[in-house]
């Protein structure tokens, strides 16, 4: 299979989107770019000591990341990316306006559990609440789907791709 279509995978720390993203990509046939790549290495300090980045940190990564979804229209492209908010769907979206988000939820607990157990990461587990408070869920109106990350990685992988092949505009 080979989408068009650039996904961006988005949802708070440790739900996997670095995990996701690149098993989604090999099943769309289409290359992966990994969002943290993306953060200049203020953010990434920021962020290591426990800060939770505000808006004007996001809009630069934001916008780098734009930029590769609007190089990979119409030849697709899977980015991950948090994109908790409507805003920041909004400005990625202004980059390439056919982009589809794919929003993987889970239980607090559930995420917590497991940025406890990744190692070598800068997000800590205390700013996951921040995470969350900041969160604005796809909303009807925006293209994308959510899927919930409990599972195994396979089962998430399979469930993600079944959900995008139901939207009306995502075509094969």
């Amino acid at each position: 299979m080979n989408s068009p279509h650039v996904v961006v995978v988005m949802g708070v720390a440790g739900t996997g989107k670095t995990t996701i993203g690149p098993l989604l990509a090999g099943r769309l046939g289409v290359p992966y770019a990994e969002g943290d790549d993306f953060h200049p290495p203020a953010n990434i300090a920021k962020m290591s000591a426990g800060t939770p980045l505000d808006d004007a940190d996001r809009w630069p990564w934001l916008d780098a990341i734009g930029a590769w979804a609007h190089g990979r229209s119409g030849l697709g492209g899977v980015v991950s990316s948090s994109a908790l908010k409507r805003a920041y769907r909004d400005r990625l979206r202004a980059a390439a306006p056919g982009a589809v988000f794919l929003h993987l939820t889970g239980d607090r607990e559930l995420i917590e559990a497991r940025m406890r157990e990744r190692r070598g990461h800068f997000m800590p587990t205390a700013l996951l609440d921040s995470q969350y408070a900041a969160l604005q869920p796809l909303q009807d109106d925006e293209a994308g789907v959510s899927v919930d990350v409990s599972g195994s990685v396979e089962d998430i992988t399979e469930r993600a791709v079944a959900a995008l092949r139901r939207l009306d505009d995502f075509r094969e």
